[in-house]
């Protein structure tokens, strides 16, 4: 396969339509956790291509937020509108299970809380479940209030102050997290502009907070004078196109995979914007569930997630040092942590 994986699973339940693909990128760290993503792939090689490439960035994510966890990720073919149901997710939580403990699943994109208690019905291993169960809750809160910190240690690297105040910072997509994130925003003293696929999701935002302007598409958002773009919307929101016209300074969303491709880093710092690594910035909600393991306490899983604000300066400023973007000081950094710590696991302890 070369991808590095440690494990690729296939799914097939044919009684409840299950097909799923689990990846565990790495456990060198502990178990891989990473977010079950429900969505109407056009083929199993899309599917078996996003499992990867988000299941590797979890172990990035995992590893540079210092905790101590994996990365993997698995994705449900299909439309969640439609093809969720109990069985399915029952299905999927037992295929889960058997994994004994190596993958810790929880909520993405077209999962809620309430699936995972579904899931959790079958496996010991579904994390991020309603509070009526003693779960975390909605993770889109803490991913938020990271990207927030993420944003705030990026203007201070470039602007001297750890504030958005008299900013103008565009948001892509205002679902789970960019909603949350225009609140923080506002609270902050920027001025936001925003679009989305769903005008139901701009017409909430826009119910409260008037002063939040909204417009068309991505492609007209991008062209709008502003001073940070966040995207956080699917994947791969900056290609060459989109850089190209951008008129931000800064780049810092919730989205995962943001980058087109591995140039796209290298374009953005050569046009003077400074990127703050996606994984690094929407960690929040993986520290909110990785909480939850422990008995959640919001208070001290908010209190972990503000050190997103320290680590991105140190990436920053690595990456001022070594001549290279973000993306890749970020990298190494987690990089370096997966294989100085990881490599304790060959240590063997008594039973």
């Amino acid at each position: 396969m070369g991808s590095g994986h440690e494990q690729v699973v296939f799914c097939s339940d044919p009684g409840s339509g299950l097909r799923a693909v689990i990846a565990v990128y790495s456990t060198a760290l502990g178990p891989a956790l990473g977010g079950t993503r429900f969505f109407p792939y056009a083929s199993e090689e899309a599917a078996v291509a996003d499992a990867l490439a988000l299941s590797k960035a979890m172990a990035y994510k995992n590893s540079l937020a210092g905790l101590d966890l994996g990365g993997g990720k698995a994705v449900i073919i299909g439309d969640p509108h439609t093809d969720k149901t109990e069985a399915l997710l029952r299905a999927y939580g037992r295929f889960v299970e058997s994994l004994g403990g190596r993958y810790l699943t929880a909520c993405d994109v077209g999962t809620y809380n309430a699936d995972l208690d579904v899931v959790a019905r079958e496996t010991r291993f579904a994390h991020g479940r309603s509070e009526a169960f003693g779960g975390c809750g909605d993770s889109s809160v803490l991913t938020a209030f990271g990207v927030f910190q993420g944003m705030r240690a990026a203007a201070q690297h470039r602007w001297g102050s750890p504030t958005l105040a008299g900013r103008t910072v565009a948001v892509a997509g205002v679902g789970k997290v960019g909603s949350w994130l225009v609140d923080r925003l506002i609270a902050d003293g920027a001025s936001v502009v925003v679009t989305d696929v769903d005008p139901a999701a701009v017409a909430r935002v826009r119910a409260r907070h008037s002063a939040v302007q909204a417009v068309a598409d991505t492609a007209t958002l991008v062209r709008t004078p502003h001073d940070v773009y966040a995207p956080c919307a699917l994947g791969g929101a900056l290609d060459d196109e989109t850089v190209a016209v951008l008129p931000a300074e800064i780049v810092c969303g919730g989205a995962n995979n943001q980058l087109a491709h591995e140039g796209t880093a290298e374009l953005l710092r050569g046009r003077g914007v400074l990127y703050a690594p996606d994984y690094l910035v929407n960690a929040g909600g993986v520290i909110q569930v990785e909480d939850e393991r422990h008995g959640f306490s919001f208070p001290r899983a908010e209190s972990k997630a503000t050190s997103i604000f320290d680590v991105a300066l140190r990436v920053f400023a690595a990456a001022d040092a070594e001549g290279v973007s973000p993306a890749v000081a970020a990298d190494r950094l987690a990089e370096e942590r997966m294989s100085s710590v990881g490599r304790l696991a060959t240590i063997r302890l008594p039973r």
